[in-house]
């Protein structure tokens, strides 16, 4: 009988145990504040990927957390049936994956980055089984609606290939269907903290390594030449792309004295900061140097009879204006002589909703 009572306490040990494996406590803590959440997107302006990586409230969850990332939506994916439960997936044979609808900015992100966050919580050698979860409906896999973007996803799957003894088994589909899920299942993790979830919540905050063969990230995208007309000015339109010069005197960021940011108005491309900015007295917005000069080109410019050098945005090839060296000496004696029209200033209050915190260390 003693037997008996030790073995059972045993199990229940074990149970207890294997209960408190799967409960990621992390989730407790308030999730990071990821500002893309909160921004305002025209449809046009965000892209759109498919991914099925287990229970969806852990993928959910996650992908919230990452800057960039504008809407997460869990569903139902590329299954037989139409409009299915969450007991239909469950208990017959739908053929559905649990997947999320992810929406993301691509000035912000893009779809190598939000593959490499996704591959980081998933194992994508097991085949229908993510953590304790197994079954058809909690395989891997990545739906696309763009054909252009399966390079980019084959690209990512070779790299992370080399870190596997195993085969890859993460499917790589068009898109065929997607069900939203019930709303109990939207945002289950911030509704229920400390609910069951096979991901470690804190990965998103821990960033990403980029294999070198990927490519640098470019977020800052240049719009098509039609979107340009609608979103800028004539004047914007006219110095930024065909570098007109604005007259002195005329634009507000002349003589603005705020704490913040001057970032390309094309693209987004962070410039110059408002810590470099100074009155050259010439009437037009002057710095004494870029945040990065990774941000800036230099081309030389011998148009109107003179020897300039012209300034471009990395990013956008945006004529921004000439730099000289007649700047102050004691800042390294140059002057960034930069047209208005060609900037939008971001106050410092609200370089984190905008999506430029990291840049706020500048000011310290």
């Amino acid at each position: 009988m003693k037997d008996k009572y030790i073995i059972l306490i045993i199990v229940v040990i074990l149970t207890v145990f294997l209960i408190l494996r799967n409960m990621n406590f992390g989730n407790r803590a308030p999730a990071n504040k990821n500002p893309s959440l909160t921004k305002d997107y025209r449809e046009e302006d965000v892209n759109t990927i498919y991914l099925a990586g287990g229970c969806f409230w852990g993928v959910e969850g996650y992908f919230e957390r990452i800057e960039g990332v504008v809407d997460v939506v869990s569903g139902y994916a590329n299954g037989t049936t139409k409009n299915p439960t969450y007991e239909d997936v469950i208990y017959k044979n739908t053929g559905h994956a649990e997947t999320v609808e992810l929406k993301y900015d691509p000035s912000k992100i893009d779809l190598t980055e939000i593959l490499l966050y996704y591959f980081k919580v998933i194992d994508p050698t097991s085949l229908n089984k993510q953590g304790s979860d197994i079954g058809n409906q909690y395989r891997t896999g990545i739906y696309y609606t763009d054909v252009k973007q399966v390079d980019e996803i084959k690209k990512v799957i070779e790299v992370e290939q080399k870190k596997y003894k195993k085969d890859i088994v993460v499917e790589v589909l068009p898109l065929e269907n997607f069900y939203k899920a019930e709303e109990y299942h939207q945002d289950y993790l911030k509704k229920n903290p400390t609910g069951y979830c096979h991901i470690n919540l804190k990965e998103a905050e821990t960033g990403v390594e980029r294999d070198p063969s990927l490519g640098d990230i470019d977020i800052y995208l240049k719009p098509s030449d039609e979107e340009l007309r609608e979103k800028l000015s004539k004047e914007e339109y006219n110095v930024t792309q065909k570098g007109s010069t604005e007259r002195p005197f005329t634009h507000e960021y002349d003589k603005l004295d705020e704490r913040g940011i001057y970032v390309d108005i094309v693209t987004g491309e962070p410039l110059f900061s408002s810590q470099d900015k100074y009155d050259a007295g010439c009437g037009w917005p002057s710095f004494t140097k870029p945040i990065d000069e990774k941000h800036i080109k230099q081309y030389n410019d011998k148009s109107l009879g003179m020897n300039r050098i012209e300034v471009k945005s990395s990013s956008g090839d945006s004529h921004l204006g000439h730099v000289f060296n007649d700047g102050p000496p004691d800042k390294g004696g140059m002057r960034y002589c930069i047209n208005g029209s060609s900037l939008k200033f971001i106050p410092y209050e609200e370089m984190e909703k905008e999506g430029y915190g990291d840049l706020k260390t500048i000011f310290d």
